[in-house]
């Protein structure tokens, strides 16, 4: 057995850490980054754009001055000025230090239509169904500069997507009996799109334009003020010390971080930067580092109070406040979590591995006096929500408590107010900035709705899928995590999120899933795409950090994050895990599924107390499996085969012990 003292003792050293992997991360990050890098006075006036895009969504949180489709139609001309200046037409083509003639041709006309429907938004909306020449122009030159914009921030797949859509409206006729329609001309499928609130302008843009930029907004600001130091430093003070502490400091900081910072790559890149290196000096293998760095940031996703994008577009859909979607999503993201963690704790004890003295980790108490700000603002972010304040409302004033409460902490250590205005401004600027890749997911999304509502093809589809299961379930659930799967290797999550609920959470509904069961379930597995390989870009972008093999660094994090491909099927089954339902029934399925989750850990990870033999593995991952559906045999059942796995394993540990 490996002692757990190593020769090589990992220390807690951020500068030769920094120093050791800022090329690997400067290299992943020009690998997955597709915007342009300005200087000079263009950067300038990008970053001027960039922030007034920002003040005016907080101006609107609070005053609300303008209505729905005025609004979008603001965000989405601050939202395009950024896609075709930061987004080359073509990577490998296009210049990279200025804008092409493509570029402003789609600028001005993104702009000059978007200022048109603002001036006259009034009139469009009052000649609804008698559009004049204009209309239909304008409509069909932003349908078509949306799809350009989605294609250069999220790539082809969207609006390939969304063109099959708009071809479905346009040819219905000439289709088979099943998915037939009667068909639209180009006049009305253009104006539908562009100039009302049910396309480009939909719910999907919406909710970019009221509360994704904000949270956005609010993680970049966390990031400035030092919240992700804050992060770390606590998650290694409280778990560095145990047996793989970095690894374990690793899944808590990321999976928190990633909350806030809104991509799991991003945050992968970031985070991993710092976590990666230290987990392979503890002794874990850099394709494993990487996997558990990717599978936490993963996580930040699914992960309330901040979820991703999609948990606000979910809200809008269920027509049901922002706080309840994350009350339900709590004891699901929890054992996502728990489970990860369990895994590492479990791998570092079958490596013998040991974790980092307590002299060279940060101090919980020296952490929390420089960084308890961050935890205010958090918890009055949950506080408006749990008031039923709206949530752009809520993440309003939790912006304004980050501001406040780190201004007034740069003032108490004497810190430079210019320098702190500055990182405000950065903030600023990249909140906006970081908001354009959704917005443009979000247009796209919302012409795929609007030919689905146009069509009918929702409930069409729904009876499909009924039919296609046989109106079982068991086998409806498994088509549609492998269709949200596939969708999101090629789509970001939101934008997957948006199309499957679309056409299958009414089939879902249809055989009895709670609607909040079925949209969470679509939503956890647009989120393992990340991954899940041969398209896992965030065990690649851990890989390029480790220096590992992204195929094993690949299937690492699939290893690890397999809770999230069974959770989903547990809450669907056990609605009590969404906390719905009586408290007692609600306490027996969380302390079920946890045990469940535990037997899956130790079986993935091939060790319990120590490794364990492959029929005890089989015998830990039947436990886990009979813990999805609650009730009395199969609890019975999985409590009495671990009973008989936690003997043999006892027994065999005390051998060990008196070997050694």
């Amino acid at each position: 057995m490996r002692e757990t003292a190593m020769t090589d003792e990992p220390r807690l050293d951020r500068q030769k850490i920094d120093a050791e992997t800022a090329q690997s991360a400067r290299e992943v990050l020009e690998k997955f980054e597709r915007k342009r890098d300005y200087s000079g006075i263009p950067g300038i006036l990008i970053a001027v754009i960039a922030i007034t895009a920002s003040l005016y969504h907080l101006l609107y949180a609070y005053f609300h001055p303008f209505f729905a489709l005025d609004h979008r139609a603001i965000h989405w001309l601050f939202m395009s000025i950024l896609v075709f200046s930061l987004y080359p037409f073509s990577k490998k083509w296009s210049p990279r230090r200025r804008m092409s003639a493509f570029d402003w041709l789609f600028l001005i006309g993104s702009a000059g239509i978007c200022l048109w429907i603002f001036t006259f938004s009034t009139p469009i909306l009052n000649r609804a169904g008698s559009f004049q020449p204009i209309d239909v122009t304008m409509g069909t030159i932003l349908v078509l500069i949306v799809l350009e914009a989605s294609r250069r921030s999220t790539g082809p797949a969207v609006p390939l997507i969304a063109l099959i859509f708009i071809c479905y409206a346009l040819f219905g006729p000439y289709l088979p009996d099943t998915l037939a329609h009667r068909g639209y001309s180009i006049k009305r499928i253009s104006t539908y799109l562009a100039l009302s609130t049910d396309g480009i302008f939909g719910v999907p843009m919406g909710v970019s334009s009221n509360f994704i930029l904000l949270f956005i907004l609010y993680g970049a600001l966390l990031r400035k003020t030092g919240a992700g130091q804050f992060f770390t430093d606590v998650a290694f003070a409280m778990t560095g010390w145990t047996r793989g502490g970095p690894a374990k400091a690793a899944v808590a900081s990321s999976t928190f971080f990633g909350m806030i910072s809104g991509s799991s790559v991003a945050n992968t890149v970031t985070t991993g930067s710092f976590t990666i290196p230290l987990m392979k000096r503890t002794g874990y293998p850099d394709h494993f580092a990487a996997g558990v760095e990717a599978s936490a940031s993963t996580m930040g996703q699914i992960m309330p109070p901040i979820m991703g994008a999609a948990a606000f577009i979910m809200a809008e859909f269920l027509a049901m406040p922002y706080y309840k979607v994350c009350i339900a999503a709590a004891i699901p993201a929890s054992l996502a979590f728990f489970s990860t963690f369990m895994q590492v704790h479990f791998r570092a004890v079958s490596l013998g591995l040991s974790g980092i003295p307590r002299a060279d980790l940060p101090k919980i108490g020296a952490a929390f006096a420089t960084g308890w700000h961050h935890i205010f603002s958090i918890f009055l972010l949950v506080y408006f929500l749990m008031r039923n304040f709206s949530p752009e409302r809520a993440v309003f004033w939790a912006i304004t408590a980050t501001i406040v409460s780190s201004f007034i902490m740069s003032l108490i250590r004497k810190e430079s107010p210019r320098e702190f205005g500055k990182l405000i401004l950065e903030g600023l600027k990249e909140g906006a900035i970081g908001a354009v890749e959704v917005a443009a997911a979000c247009a796209a999304a919302g012409m795929i709705i609007g030919c689905i509502t146009m069509t009918g093809l929702g409930i069409q589809f729904s009876s499909l899928v009924v039919d296609a299961s046989m109106g079982k379930l068991y086998l409806a659930l498994p088509f549609t995590m492998i269709a949200c799967i596939f969708l999101g290797m090629g789509v970001p999550t939101t934008a997957q999120y948006v199309i499957i609920s679309s056409l299958v959470a009414p089939a879902l509904a249809q055989m009895g899933v709670i609607p909040i069961a079925a949209h969470l379930f679509i939503l956890y597995f647009g989120t393992r795409a990340d991954i899940t390989p041969p398209v896992a870009l965030a065990a690649y972008a851990g890989a390029g950090i480790a220096r590992s093999d992204p195929w094993k660094t690949g299937l690492s994090a699939f290893q690890l994050g397999i809770a999230g491909f069974i959770i989903p099927f547990m809450f669907v089954y056990a609605p009590e895990l969404l906390i719905i339902g009586s408290t007692f029934k609600i306490i027996l399925a969380f302390i079920t599924a946890s045990f469940g989750i535990i037997c899956l850990a130790a079986g993935v990870q091939k060790c319990l107390l120590v490794k364990t033999t492959w029929y005890e593995t089989i015998i830990l991952l039947i436990v886990a499996l009979l813990m999805i559906k609650p009730g009395i045999v199969t609890d019975v059942t999985g409590f009495s085969l671990f009973a008989v796995v936690f003997i043999l394993q006892w027994f065999k540990k005390k051998q060990v012990i008196e070997a050694a």
